[in-house]
């Protein structure tokens, strides 16, 4: 690799093809190449990436990267190897042999890039070789979640600051697409920078048109505007089911369309997104996290088919429309039922102090772990039995055990979010038969359909305890006939049963444990709540410019409307019908006789500013004249 010693400049040529930078992306880089700690607010599209990959490959030595998602990862390693520049990301399933050989080579073998999760930096492994690595830059991308004020704060994300000891004298560099002022000086403090330069961009996007769509016939809006893209969209939905509905009801109507999301299958998920970004499928229907790490330019339209959660991601999601600069429009689709619909899914399933202490108690109470004991115990929960014995409402407790997760009272194995799932893939008529000749495996079938609508069409997620209790059974035996059934070709069953690894991090103490960061719960779910009005105030207010709107809520202010949203062209619409019924009103007192410009104002109550705009545009238009007395009079 001959990047050492160019200028950034040189390496943004020679491995990027472009021949200056944009933004504040040189002075980011400048800045870090001096040895200053550096944080970069840059839009979404700004090019985060090439400021600490320029920097990293003007000097000697390799580039520690932390990032949130793995698929994020994944993308710029390979993006990184396409262009001939050694990269390693240390993802999940890698064996500690495998993780051992790949730090060896970030050591001896020349690598110019090391990615990692914040998890990895738990490791004493991980922590033992970067200390031995030649570093000559450490980057905490996507820097937001550093900060519990941030839209995805991840508290393993503060374990970011054991990198300022790991390699003291290397420079910072943070990097998000989001952040408000608050989470900025969070970001500062929570890295320990020294003295940082903070460069913010504009977070403006001049070629996006912003819009809030109220339409009781969402789907037919939807269908509308993609029928009308010519270049490619991405539709975002909070739930699978809907991905996949929707790109099935745009494929009817023949509309190029696709659907993504965390169930697809590896290869189809490659298949599928090499589809859209070569252009054979013009429309990805997909879930929240798909884009993340993804450029493609020439994105006409994103359509948001349900209200998010908060400003932050909605707007990082509709930055992904016009990276090439030209037009394109960010849709937000929503109707009367919308706003609870969002409080309902996103605020009522936030536990309270006193939930998550009697999730703990009843934890503990399920091992029998005694007062002051626990510590370093390693067990398997079923978790839908635990719920089940204690009657506990399953999003809650999942939500508070992710609670006691964050805030290291227990530690839960990757798997606890999956689940398993159901569908039918025979249909009616044939499984029909199926129970005629089957005949014992009929009262599970009828509880799925009876519980589980959609199954023929959507993979659906279950709950086999729930299913045991509706059939009088135990699970095992529910868990038996849906292999059955699998193994009969009537489902496709995708078992990931509800057992998980769970191991207790400190001794039992009930109440005294939970209350020594009950306050970080209670400001967490104020911050989620506030996140969600601030997303339903945006919706519902169409008196200020759209664009205005979301840069006031990222501390920018702005004093031109865009012209462009929704706001806008309903703004001029009305301006325009107000001076054709102004001008219709003039032309109706001027007909018997003419009148000066202060008999009119008086007649009309009009503000004397307008009249006399309007006056002259109706003269050069030829409708009016003045005559010798100086008053109008109809041509």
């Amino acid at each position: 690799m001959k990047s050492v010693n160019k200028l950034p400049k040189e390496i943004l040529q020679e491995y990027w093809g472009f021949p200056s930078f944009k933004g504040s992306q040189e002075v980011l880089i400048n800045g870090v190449l001096e040895g200053k700690d550096a944080l970069g607010l840059l839009p979404t599209g700004g090019g985060k990436s090439i400021c600490f990959q320029v920097s990293a490959l003007a000097k000697d030595g390799i580039c520690v990267v932390v990032s949130p998602l793995i698929a994020l990862i994944q993308n710029q390693v390979n993006t990184l190897k396409n262009l001939g520049i050694k990269a390693i990301g240390l993802t999940g399933r890698i064996s500690a042999e495998d993780v051992s050989n790949l730090l060896d080579n970030c050591i001896y073998g020349n690598y110019k890039f090391l990615y990692l999760s914040p998890e990895r930096l738990n490791q004493e492994l991980v922590q033992d070789r970067i200390r031995q690595m030649k570093v000559n830059l450490l980057v905490v991308d996507e820097a937001h979640c550093i900060s519990q004020w941030g839209h995805d704060f991840r508290p393993a994300y503060l374990n970011c600051a054991l990198l300022r000891d790991l390699q003291p004298n290397i420079p910072f560099m943070a990097l998000t697409a989001t952040a408000t002022a608050k989470v900025s000086k969070d970001i500062c403090s929570a890295l320990e920078m020294k003295s940082p330069l903070i460069v913010k961009d504009s977070f403006s996007r001049e070629n996006i048109a912003f819009n809030v769509q109220f339409s009781e016939d969402k789907k037919y809006q939807l269908r509308h505007y993609c029928s009308r893209l010519k270049s490619s969209g991405i539709i975002y939905v909070r739930t699978r089911k809907l991905a996949e509905e929707l790109s099935r009801y745009l494929e009817d109507h023949r509309i190029s369309a696709t659907f993504y999301h965390g169930g697809i299958l590896e290869q189809h998920k490659r298949k599928k997104l090499g589809d859209w970004l070569q252009n054979k499928t013009k429309v990805m229907v997909a879930t929240n996290a798909f884009g993340m790490g993804i450029d493609k330019p020439d994105v006409g339209l994103v359509v948001h088919y349900q209200i998010p959660d908060c400003i932050e991601n909605y707007y990082q999601e509709a930055g992904r429309a016009g990276r090439n600069g030209e037009a394109a429009k960010a849709i937000l689709l929503t109707n009367k039922t919308d706003a609870e619909q969002v409080k309902k899914q996103f605020l009522s399933i936030l536990p309270e102090v006193a939930f998550v202490k009697k999730v703990y108690s009843k934890l503990n109470n399920y091992f029998q772990i005694a007062y002051g004991e626990g510590n370093g115990f390693n067990c398997q929960l079923n978790f839908n039995a635990f719920c089940a014995t204690y009657q506990l409402n399953t999003l809650l407790t999942y939500n508070s055990l992710q609670v006691l997760d964050r805030n290291s009272v227990i530690a839960l194995s990757e798997s606890f979010s999956r689940k398993s799932t159901l569908r039918f893939i025979c249909n009616k008529h044939e499984l029909f038969d199926y129970l005629e000749i089957n005949r014992g495996l009929e009262d599970i079938v009828k509880n799925v359909l009876r519980t589980y609508g959609g199954i023929f069409e959507f993979e659906t997620k279950i709950n086999t305890v729930l299913l045991a209790n509706k059939s009088n059974t135990t699970e095992d035996a529910i868990i038996e006939r849906l292999q059955k059934l699998e193994a009969d070709g009537i489902v496709d069953y995708k078992a990931s049963h509800s057992d998980l690894e769970l191991t207790f991090l400190v001794p039992r103490e009930d109440d005294r444990t939970i209350n020594r960061f009950a306050h970080l719960i209670k400001e967490q779910n104020q911050i989620k709540e506030k996140n969600v009005m601030h997303m339903l105030d945006y919706v519902n207010n169409d008196r200020i410019c759209r664009n205005k709107q979301l840069l006031r809520y990222f501390d920018e202010k702005r004093t031109e409307d865009c012209g462009k949203c929704d706001v806008c062209l309903k703004n001029e619409r009305k301006n325009n019908d107000t001076s054709f019924i102004l001008k219709n009103q003039i032309k109706e007192l001027l007909k018997n006789d003419g009148m000066s410009s202060r008999s009119i104002c008086e007649l009309l109550n009009v503000e004397q500013r307008t009249v006399l705009t309007t006056l002259q545009e109706l003269l050069e238009e030829g409708e009016l004249e003045i005559d010798a007395k100086n008053r109008y009079q109809l041509i």
